[in-house]
């Protein structure tokens, strides 16, 4: 009606209407997936990541806590996670400060790991865990919650003792001490985070007590302020400038739930069919003449019956017309397993594993089994560097510093200082599935220049130089008892070790 209106005075205007018009709708037809339908409803989200979480991260907690407590699927991925991304032994670290000329300065890095090694033991304040240990509770909580703190103690801390000359620990703190609903606008906090004009981090405001141990209000004399520089805020985002953390169960929540379900009912049903036994087929009235000529005759011969059933029984007492037949429920149910994978895969891809992980069922071929678990390596080391960046190097980092000015780590005159604090952080290594035609690939690669051997050491998860020390100190005793160990293959044994070799492939 307005481009009819506006026409005869603006013919221009009204035609640059009429074609962006055009345009819009030649556009908004060009997916089919922009387009909501009958059968396809639109799921209608504008808020931010932080309008989204705001709402969902407390409920999405609450739940992926529930389902570790007493969901075996659950529980089992989470272990899955935990050991592929930290591992048994946690996140090593490999000193790397480097000398002035640019070559590694083994020395130092010697003293580095001593002293690291020694705050490894017991760097968590309430001192139950080792380093290795804390890293495993800080990922597991890390996942399922999607979010946690910790808290840096560096330097002289009233009323605590550290374990070690360095002056450093650390406190962890789950993220319901971090009250999602504490916002104060004028003061830029959102979410219980301060944060300035950028979006960085400048301090949390905490709760003193867990609200889960005792009744805990919302006030200023319950909170506490912590400079960002002495916290971690360790989480899982989905989204720019996502304030804070998301479950990795997030997406599959549901689907876990129905997956108990479905095998909950299916095991009732199995256990109802196992008490089923058998049924008497009754014949036709006439075959019941001697009981009054009824079936529903009151004498003797109509009252209940119980049969025994045992091995090789036989039935001699079935009146006239009468049968056994046995109840076919349908149960075990053939369907369950094929239906449950199905399930399970979808639910592994949303929680960065793999099937056979999550399911416990490793058919297949060499080939498909060792593609699975390249690929699925892939989303585990994401997730180790994360962890790494997050947690592990400002552990590191924060561990150089309180050393240093605590006098329990001297410089070097030739060292670089911009080194101080570099090292390698060396993640689980990806298992072998075949580990001869693995260890010569290795050193296949290393003879052919393409890798080298700390690189591949490093790959398998240890420490490249104490690997050297370890060998070096056993070919000593080996040389002692006069034992070859050898590669050369004109050396006296050599030929017994390829024998073996051939046997083995």
């Amino acid at each position: 009606m307005l481009d009819r209106a506006i026409a005869p005075l603006f013919p221009g205007w009204a035609a640059a209407r009429a074609k962006a018009r055009y345009r819009f709708s030649v556009l908004a037809s060009a997916y089919d997936a922009a387009r909501p339908s009958r059968l396809r409803k639109f799921h209608r989200d504008y808020g931010s990541g932080d309008s989204v979480t705001r709402g969902s991260s407390v409920p999405l907690r609450t739940q992926a806590r529930h389902l570790e407590r007493n969901n075996d699927i659950a529980r089992g991925a989470l272990g899955v996670l935990v050991r592929n991304i930290v591992g048994p032994n946690g996140i090593g670290v490999e000193p790397q400060p480097r000398r002035t000329d640019g070559t590694l300065h083994e020395e130092f890095a010697q003293s580095v790991m001593d002293l690291w090694r020694k705050w490894c033991e017991r760097p968590e304040v309430t001192k139950e865990h080792d380093y290795a240990s804390a890293q495993r509770l800080m990922a597991r909580t890390w996942i399922r919650d999607g979010e946690l703190l910790k808290q840096y103690l560096l330097g002289n801390v009233k009323f605590y003792q550290f374990s070690t000359g360095v002056p450093y620990a650390f406190e962890l703190i789950e993220a319901d001490q971090l009250p999602i609903y504490y916002d104060d606008p004028a003061r830029g906090i959102t979410q219980g985070v301060e944060k300035n004009a950028w979006g960085q981090a400048l301090a949390y405001h905490v709760l003193k007590h867990h609200p889960g141990d005792i009744t805990v209000s919302l006030t200023n004399n319950n909170l506490k302020r912590v400079p960002s520089n002495s916290m971690a805020h360790i989480k899982l985002v989905d989204r720019i400038r996502q304030t804070r953390g998301v479950s990795v169960f997030a997406s599959v929540i549901a689907r876990l739930e129905d997956i108990k379900d479905y095998e909950d009912s299916e095991r009732i049903a199995a256990k109802v069919a196992a008490s089923m036994a058998a049924v008497i087929k009754k014949g036709t009235p006439e075959d019941y003449a001697g009981a009054g000529g009824e079936m529903g005759g009151t004498s003797s011969s109509a009252q209940p019956r119980e049969l025994s059933f045992r091995a090789g029984a036989i039935f001699d007492d079935l009146r006239p017309g009468e049968s056994i037949d046995t109840i076919d429920t349908k149960r075990p149910n053939s369907n369950l397993e094929p239906y449950r994978n199905g399930q399970l895969r979808a639910a592994a891809g949303g929680m960065s594993l793999s099937f056979s992980s999550l399911s416990r069922n490793y058919n297949g071929t060499y080939s498909a089994q060792r593609q699975e678990l390249v690929e699925g390596w892939s989303d585990y080391a994401i997730l180790s560097m994360e962890f790494v960046h997050q947690s592990v190097r400002p552990d590191y980092q924060n561990f150089i510093a309180m050393a240093v000015m605590s006098g329990q780590l001297k410089i070097p005159a030739d060292l670089d200082r911009s080194t101080l604090d570099h090292a390698l952080y060396i993640p689980p290594s990806m298992p072998w599935i075949n580990p001869l035609d693995e260890a010569e690939a290795w050193l296949t690669m290393e003879q052919a220049g393409y890798m080298s051997g700390p690189e591949i050491i490093r790959k398998r998860g240890a420490n490249p130089r104490e690997v050297m020390e370890q060998e070096a100190n056993w070919r000593r005793k080996a040389a002692d008892q006069k034992l070859d160990l050898t590669s050369d293959p004109a050396a006296p044994g050599a030929q017994a070790r390829a024998r073996r070799l051939d046997i083995m492939k």
